[in-house]
């Protein structure tokens, strides 16, 4: 494969998508979580709720600002090496992100101060409202990119005018049905990778016997949350494989392995598919399925690859394993939450160290979906930066040299690995630290609503423990 300007520039907006998109994941879910948490504590007095929140919102703050980072230094790169797709569709895609500016940024921004500095500062329900204004705002943000996004994978609402595209109709761009069956399935991705980690980390806890009175909060929330939540992913999952079976007939194909038509079609459940020969090597199918997928009819045709030329295609590779990655760590996420939620409502949950070790390792689980299921999306539309509207390889800023290309992927690279670095580092650092001991509730629960002071809680641990974790 040839190294050109175009390649390398597909390979960093990857990386940096790819390793952008690990924080708001995170934190989307999480900021969620805190609001259910501090109304928790603030209806029922229980100081663990209290605990386990101010724990949370450090490595909140943490996550949040490397989002923020990450996602600055992203967002460069449509002027450096995407001008075409910017010039292009600019009056649509730079409003989209100017609404993030000004609904989803305004409330992080001016509630977050609250949040990290303000609990002694504020009554109590303004920083409930605090807490909640800023998951509102992540949920903002999510909105507008999946607005953004879901333009570019299905356009409507626009006429070119001199090869621009020009806004004529902001309702269907904005409440296009393709976004009200992404953003769903984005925003529930977040609350689960959010459940996952919460739950792992009880889940360590417990195994450690260390803070058993948060690490139960921990688990069990997380669980239980996981437990509804994946269910509905996957229904959502199921509306966008049909948004993409009629408006994305080529990726359907690719994502299903199918090159040629069949009527009915089977579901390909594991291959390797061959691009030279158009066909799958070791395959594995279930006749009849695909049809049921696909057009929910036990006799319909589907149709596969062959039926486009080779330069509409997708590569196949990339979206057929990836899509299977994401179905399977959704599966294991499943069978987690139903039966940890079940053990745990028996009381039992402790006494399975199995399942504890299991779901301490599942945290990562939840991202490998999140970053599967965006390469399905996105390199799916490929060959297509904006489907059916401009190539990728058009998009490209002109006379972008190899050598510029590599310098500019280089550096994103460590720039990249020295935030990951830093944020990894310092989230186990306070991970490994732990919760601040029980609160006592004798003095707590009677009066949820006032300040806790220092007296409330026992003295931290000692360096020592820290360090050897006991």
């Amino acid at each position: 494969m040839e190294v050109t300007a175009l390649l390398l520039s597909r390979i960093q907006f990857a990386f940096t998508v790819s390793f952008h998109i690990i924080y708001p994941s995170f934190t989307i879910g999480l900021a969620a979580w805190l609001t259910v948490l501090e109304a928790l504590y603030q209806g029922t007095g229980r100081a663990a709720y209290r605990v386990v929140f101010e724990f949370w919102l450090k490595i909140f703050g943490l996550a949040f600002g490397l989002g923020v980072v990450s996602g600055i230094v992203m967002a460069f790169q449509f002027g450096t090496n995407w001008s075409a797709l910017s010039k292009m569709s600019g009056p649509i895609q730079g409003p989209l992100l100017s609404y993030e500016t000004f609904t989803a940024f305004m409330l992080e921004a001016t509630f977050f101060g609250i949040l990290i500095f303000g609990r002694s500062r504020v009554p109590p329900r303004l920083y409930l409202l605090s807490t909640a204004m800023v998951a509102l705002g992540t949920t903002f943000s999510a909105f507008w990119i999946m607005v953004n996004n879901s333009w570019m994978q299905v356009p409507v609402g626009y006429a070119m005018q001199n090869g621009v595209a020009i806004p004529n109709d902001w309702g269907k761009i904005i409440f296009n049905p393709v976004v009200w069956v992404r953003f769903p399935h984005m925003l529930l991705a977040a609350y689960i990778t959010g459940a996952f980690c919460v739950a792992a980390t009880g889940a360590w806890y417990l195994l450690r016997g260390t803070y058993r009175v948060e690490a139960h909060v921990m688990l069990r929330m997380g669980l239980f949350l996981a437990a509804v939540l994946v269910p509905t992913q996957i229904f959502f999952g199921h509306l966008n494989g049909e948004y993409v079976h009629d408006d994305q007939p080529t990726k359907f194909a690719a994502i299903e392995g199918r090159w040629h038509d069949e009527q009915p079609a089977g579901e390909v459940v594991l291959a390797i598919p061959d691009s030279a020969t158009e066909s799958n090597a070791y395959e594995i199918k279930i006749p009849i399925l695909g049809s049921l997928i696909g057009s929910m009819s036990f006799t319909s045709k589907e149709v596969g690859l062959t039926d486009f030329p080779q330069s509409d295609r997708p590569p196949v590779l990339i979206p057929f394993f990836a899509f299977r990655i994401m179905v399977g760590c959704g599966l294991i996420m499943l069978g987690l939450a139903w039966i940890g939620s079940y053990l745990s409502i028996k009381g039992s949950i402790e006494r399975y160290r199995l399942l504890l070790w299991l779901t301490f390792f599942s945290f990562p689980l939840p991202f490998i979906a999140t970053l599967t299921g965006w390469f399905t999306a996105e390199v799916g539309r490929q060959p297509w930066a904006v489907y059916g509207v401009m190539r990728t390889a058009d998009a490209l800023t002109p006379f972008l040299t190899t050598r510029a290309a590599t310098i500019s992927l280089i550096a994103f690279c460590a720039v990249y690995a020295f935030i990951f670095a830093f944020g990894t580092f310092y989230i186990y650092r306070l991970m490994r630290a732990g919760p601040a001991p029980s609160l006592d509730l004798s003095t707590t629960a009677a009066v949820p609503n006032r300040p806790m002071s220092l007296a409330d809680v026992r003295p931290a641990p000692s360096v020592r423990h820290l360090v050897s974790g006991e």
